[in-house]
């Protein structure tokens, strides 16, 4: 690939239902935002140089690269880990990130610069297959054992829709939003998925998949063989999760936004009861948030932990936080 400037963008995203399903092959309602993680450049033969506006140290490597996990500063491991995966088919570059998603929000900042890299280096596969291999890029560099949700909606994303995502089958039904409705986000406290329980959680997923098969097929009757009550609160969040997910993306596309908003606050609690991803800050803005006047539901978003909240709202309500609109994958910026 000769010499030449590059510029691409790739949105963050926040979750409205559907969280630590995607894991275990279940259901998920994202949206990709208008937040964005882009990068401009020059592009090189065989080495990254990269700075970013966030991080006081920029990161440099050649390319191959196999040890992406040793990389320094850590910010540039995401960066290496896509570079890792791609192989022979990544060029170098020479170039600036700036982002806007907030750092350790839960918007999916990791993934965009992930799939904005991918772009940079010069990716030019299917948004599936893009998605899938920043998945594994964040695998091999930081070691989070992530689904694909986050990557898949920055890849997949849809102007004014929201994107059913069957993680299993990895097929996606964009569920246009409501006119009348408004999409906010609040941020609550930082956190950092390599240093919580997010992999304890995995691994509990997979104990109760030994025992009753896969989540994204079992009914809340079956988990009663779980002799763990832990592993079995595990499960229960999430094959309930999958259904609300469902009824969620009905009642979007009935207009029943009342219904949906009590299931948003009905994933929040499940996530705070049986998944234990919560805090009590983050609890305390849930339930400040729906008892604003105009305010149909609300919960925590990504990992948990910390991060964000998302509530969703009468169009013509006062509500505090970013407003954000569902916006289109990434892509090259003219």
């Amino acid at each position: 690939m000769s010499e030449g400037p590059l510029s691409y963008q790739s949105p963050g995203r926040v979750n409205l239902i559907g969280d630590h399903t995607d894991y275990t092959g279940g259901l998920v309602l994202p949206m990709a935002i208008n937040r964005y993680t882009k990068i401009t450049g020059t592009r090189t033969p065989s080495t990254i140089r990269l700075r970013s506006q966030n991080e006081p140290e920029p990161v440099e490597f050649e390319l191959p690269i196999s040890s992406p996990e040793k990389i320094s500063p850590s910010w540039g491991r995401y960066v290496a880990g896509v570079a890792a995966e791609m192989r022979s088919h990544a060029h170098g570059f020479d170039g600036e990130i700036s982002c806007t998603i907030p750092i350790g929000a839960g918007l999916s900042s990791s993934a965009a610069l992930e799939v904005a890299t991918a772009l940079a280096l010069g990716d030019t596969s299917t948004s599936v297959e893009r998605a899938k291999l920043c998945q594994r890029a964040e695998f091999l560099s930081v070691g989070v054992p992530c689904g694909i949700m986050d990557q898949l909606t920055v890849t997949s994303g849809i102007r004014d829709h929201a994107l059913l995502i069957d993680c299993h089958e990895l097929t996606i039904s964009p569920v246009q939003l409501p006119t009348d409705v408004k999409v906010v986000v609040q941020f609550i406290a930082e956190r950092k998925l390599t240093s919580s329980g997010y992999s304890e959680r995995v691994a509990q997923c997979n104990s109760a998949e030994q025992i009753v098969g896969p989540l994204r097929l079992a009914d809340l009757s079956s988990l009663a063989s779980i002799s763990d009550l832990t592993v079995r609160r595990r499960a229960r969040h999430v094959v309930s999760e999958n259904q609300r997910v469902r009824e969620f993306a009905a009642m979007l596309r009935t207009g029943d936004i009342k219904s949906a908003g009590k299931l948003m606050t009905e994933s929040h609690n499940s996530l705070d009861h049986d998944f234990e991803t919560s805090t009590p800050q983050m609890n305390s803005a849930v339930e400040s948030a729906v008892a604003q006047p105009g305010v149909f539901g609300a919960r925590m978003t990504g990992g948990g932990f910390g991060g964000c909240i998302v509530i969703l709202a009468d169009a013509a309500a006062k509500v505090d936080g970013w407003q954000v609109r569902a916006v289109d994958a990434a892509s090259q910026i003219d």
